[in-house]
C-alpha cells in the first residue's frame, strides 16, 4: 500500500463514520478540486449504492461560470441530490448587506447563507474539503469539528481525536463539520486526481483570460468585479490553483495544460496555495475570524 492509498483508504473510513454516526449529514460542495476529490472518494465508500447525504452548494451568484457548468453536468452524472443555498436571497431578505467598493466581494456573506441552509436542511454533519496545509486556522482544526448551536468554531474547545476515533455526539442544535482530506497536501490531492483520472473545471488549466491587476494579484475581469478607470483589461495566460468566489480569487501566471506539468509547478511554487485567495488577506488571522463566525 503506497501512500496515497493510505490517505484514501482513512478518507473513505472517515466518511463511512460519519454515515454510521449521524442521522442526517451533507457534503459541502464548492465545484473545487477538493470537494471533486472528496466525491470521488464518497463514490468509492458507498457505490453501488446512493449517497447517504446530498451535495450542498452555496451560490454566492459570482462563481466562475464554468465552475457552476461542471458543477451541474457532474451531478447529472452521478445521479445525486443537490441542494443549492443562495446568497442572493440571504440579501434579498435583509439578513446580510451587500458590501460596496472597489474590493467588494460576497464571499464573507455566504456564511449566513450556509448556516440558515444548513439549519434548513437539519444536517448534523457537514462534510468539507478544507486540507490543514492550506492554512493555519484550518492546521489546527479536527477531522471531527464540532459547531456550536450558533455555527461557531472555538479552537480552545476541541475534541481529542486518538489514533482514528472519532466522537460525533452533539447536543441539539450543534452540527459537526468533518474534513477527511485534512492530512492530505495540495500536492497529495493532485497525485491522487492524476492517478484516478478526475475530471476537473477547465479553469484549472492553463488558459487566456482578461485580467485586471488588483493589489499584486491579477483577478478575472467580469461583470462581478467594481471597475474604474484605474483597471486596466490585459489578456493574460493564467490557470487558478484554487477556486471561489470570483470577486476573491486570483489567478497565477501558467502556461500548464498538463496535470504532470501542473503538479511539476506547484511543487516548485514558493507561493501557498491560498496565497491566491483575497479573502485571506483580509487580516492576518482571516479565516479563524470566519470560522469563529461559521464559515466553512
Amino acid at each position: 500500500m503506497d501512500y496515497l492509498d493510505q490517505l484514501e483508504a482513512e478518507a473513505i473510513a472517515i466518511l463511512r463514520e460519519v454515515a454510521g454516526q449521524f442521522e442526517k449529514p451533507a457534503l459541502l460542495f464548492s465545484g473545487g478540486k477538493d470537494s471533486i476529490t472528496l466525491v470521488k472518494l464518497a463514490e468509492k465508500a458507498f457505490r453501488p449504492g446512493k449517497f447517504p447525504f446530498p451535495l450542498v452548494h452555496i451560490d454566492t451568484g459570482h462563481n466562475f461560470p464554468e465552475t457552476i457548468e461542471f458543477r451541474d453536468k457532474l451531478i447529472a452524472d452521478l445521479g445525486e441530490k443537490l441542494v443549492v443555498g443562495y446568497v442572493q436571497d440571504s440579501i434579498d431578505q435583509g439578513k446580510v448587506i451587500e458590501q460596496t467598493g472597489k474590493n467588494a466581494s460576497r464571499n464573507q456573506l455566504q456564511t449566513v447563507t450556509l448556516l440558515d441552509t444548513i439549519a434548513a436542511g437539519g444536517y448534523d454533519a457537514c462534510i468539507g474539503g478544507a486540507r490543514r496545509d492550506e492554512e493555519k486556522a484550518r492546521a489546527k482544526e479536527r477531522i471531527f469539528s464540532v459547531r456550536d448551536e450558533f455555527g461557531q468554531w472555538d479552537s480552545k474547545r476541541q475534541r481529542p481525536e486518538l489514533w482514528n476515533t472519532y466522537n460525533g455526539k452533539i447536543h441539539k442544535g450543534e452540527n459537526v463539520r468533518v474534513f477527511p482530506i485534512s492530512n492530505w497536501t495540495e500536492l497529495d490531492v493532485w497525485n491522487y486526481i492524476k492517478r484516478e483520472n478526475i475530471a476537473l473545471p477547465s479553469v484549472y488549466f492553463s488558459h487566456e483570460r482578461d485580467c485586471i491587476l488588483r493589489n499584486g494579484q491579477w483577478m478575472a475581469a467580469s461583470e462581478y468585479m467594481n471597475m474604474d478607470d484605474e483597471d486596466i483589461v490585459v489578456r493574460k495566460q493564467v490557470r487558478f490553483r484554487t477556486v471561489g468566489d470570483m470577486t476573491c480569487t486570483a489567478a497565477v501566471e501558467s502556461e500548464k495544460t498538463d496535470i504532470d506539468d501542473i503538479i511539476q509547478e506547484i511543487a516548485q511554487s514558493k507561493i501557498s496555495e491560498r496565497g491566491a485567495r483575497m479573502d485571506d488577506k483580509v487580516s492576518e488571522a482571516a479565516m479563524e475570524e470566519r470560522k469563529k463566525g461559521g464559515y466553512f
